[in-house]
């Protein structure tokens, strides 16, 4: 009978190893969502993962580094994805914009992650520094992803010349909306005003192109 190879018993152990990281950012993403930043302590994080306090501190030395790490896994990377995306789009401006719409409900509005930016809206005041974290890392890039779309826009004659920042703004504030209104209506038994995400958002993004797109001449008419 042959020996098992030896390095086939490590396995298991290294797979779990290497899934530790993505274990542990589920498991701080739920606690933070369900009892908050203040109230969440290192030790829960570690006990509803399944390792130890000094395992968790191996890969996140604090609370407010698991946080970040949180934040930069569930929305930072959907956002350089997005990135990636408007850098090879070849296609109408405002193609692009749907497309967006659409990968951040995906990605980030119909999934737990959304709960992050309820979460700081609650707790700005008691954790600056983690607040100005989400303004450096998640707002500040949204803000210079969507102006790079409208400067495209701009560029190739497809939109108007508009205050640009005043433009993401009107961007944005459909997005926070739908946020509100998943947590808000989460709790009730009945909706009597039924949202679809999927279509405000789209029917928002055509609000928006209408007021972007260049007016064309009247067609002259043929006698």
């Amino acid at each position: 009978m042959s020996e098992p190879d030896p390095s086939s018993l490590t396995k298991p152990r290294q797979r779990r190893k290497a899934a530790r990281p993505q274990e542990l950012l589920e498991a701080g993403l739920r606690l933070f969502l369900c009892k908050g930043l203040a109230a969440t302590r290192i030790e829960d994080v570690a006990r509803e993962a399944g390792v130890s306090k000094g395992t968790l501190y191996l890969y996140y030395p604090s609370k407010d580094e698991l946080f970040k790490a949180v934040v930069r896994h569930y929305l930072t990377e959907v956002i350089v994805e997005a990135g990636n995306l408007a850098d090879v789009h070849d296609g109408p401006s405002a193609e692009l914009l749907h497309q967006l719409a659409s990968t951040w409900w995906l990605r980030v509005g119909s999934s737990e992650a959304s709960g992050l930016v309820i979460l700081l809206m609650n707790e700005a005041a008691a954790f600056p520094e983690l607040a100005q974290f989400y303004m450096d890392e998640v707002l500040a890039p949204t803000h210079d992803l969507l102006r790079r779309v409208l400067e495209r826009g701009m560029a190739r004659g497809e939109f108007r010349a508009l205050d640009i920042t005043s433009v993401v703004y009107g961007m944005i504030a459909p997005v926070q909306f739908l946020i509100l209104h998943k947590r808000c209506t989460s709790v009730c038994v009945a909706t009597p005003i039924p949202l679809e995400p999927e279509r405000f958002l789209g029917t928002q993004i055509d609000i928006l192109l209408h007021g972007l797109a260049i007016p064309q001449p009247p067609s002259e008419k043929i006698s």
